[in-house]
């Protein structure tokens, strides 16, 4: 139901947090009626169109350092952070980011318009739980970092949306940072053999959201054969999962074409899409199983596409 209007021109309060230690107290303190706000682009949608509250108060987080900020955590570890507020067009634009996870440009560049990258941000669009860097992050072992009345915990984003799947809504706390592991960033060497790729439809070439988007992320040996992968799928209002079936079937074997009809097969029946009234269930799932198979075929070194303009190649 729409709001009146009255209520959409009222003026909030507008809260400025130097940390988020005191964003995170504003929260408690003021309950409900606020709502953090850094991008605000989907805020605006669900405000717009009647599907949250307008709300009394807003918590923005644009000064709150350790929010921002994209690099890697130390030498040693070799895994990177990205803080919460970085934005969709930095992300895409970060050329150590896009050398150490490039799936992560490729998600993104896929994401809206441009004028709307230049807004809306990393830990926003994972957040939303639908939108396409939840499964892009969950093909890349993510972990976040929340502030909440304990301090400072460690998460995995795979446990977040567990919860969330499960019905145990709402985030435990402010997202501070998204944190990639050393394990799954691309080796920086000429015969890198950790490949990723990243494929999405919807209902128009551009600036759609997703009907199915399927992230790859693989590991491959000296002959070629699967080491290591994680395969993660979204789309439409469900929460992105990875998929453990097609995962168990193609660790340990060569990409060839007799693989990739059995992991069809299997996509195709673990693959489970939310009920959409414009989209048919078995076309989602047949369409999961070709962005499968696709994905592997390409990161395969086989099937690989070329780079766009100015861009380096994903896999």
């Amino acid at each position: 139901m729409a709001y009146p209007h009255g209520e959409l021109l009222r003026s909030p309060s507008v809260w400025q947090p130097v940390s988020a230690e005191e964003a995170w107290r504003l929260k408690r303190e003021i309950g409900t009626g606020a709502s953090f706000v850094a991008g605000g682009t989907l805020l605006r949608t669900q405000w717009e169109a009647g599907l949250a509250p307008y709300p009394a108060h807003m918590i923005d987080l644009t000064g709150v350092a350790e929010l921002s900020g994209c690099g890697p955590v130390d030498e040693e570890d070799g895994g990177w952070r990205i803080g919460a507020i970085t934005t969709l067009a930095q992300c895409r634009s970060h050329a150590g980011l896009f050398a150490a996870y490039p799936l992560i440009m490729e998600a993104a560049r896929t994401i809206a318009a441009p004028a709307v990258r230049n807004l809306a941000t990393i830990g926003g669009n994972a957040l939303s739980r639908t939108g396409d860097m939840a499964t892009a992050l969950l093909a890349l072992d993510s972990e976040l970092l929340w502030q909440n009345d304990a301090g400072t915990v460690l998460e995995p984003l795979s446990d977040w949306l567990d919860r969330e799947r499960a019905g145990l809504s709402g985030a435990p706390g402010l997202l501070i940072a998204i944190l990639l592991p050393a394990a799954c960033r691309m080796p920086i060497t000429p015969n890198a053999r950790r490949r990723c790729a990243f494929h999405k439809v919807g209902r128009r070439e551009a600036f759609i959201p997703p009907v199915v988007n399927v992230a790859l992320n693989v590991e491959l040996d000296g002959d070629g054969a699967v080491a290591d992968i994680r395969i993660s799928a979204g789309g439409g209002t469900m929460i992105p999962a990875r998929l453990a079936a097609a995962e168990a079937l193609v660790r340990g074997r060569l990409p060839d074409a007799a693989l990739l009809e059995e992991l069809h097969a299997v996509v195709m029946g673990e693959y489970a899409p939310m009920p959409d009234p414009l989209v048919g269930e078995d076309y989602r799932r047949m369409t999961a199983a070709n962005l499968a198979a696709a994905a592997l075929w390409q990161a395969s070194g086989a099937g690989g596409r070329g780079p766009g303009e100015g861009e380096k190649p994903c896999c």
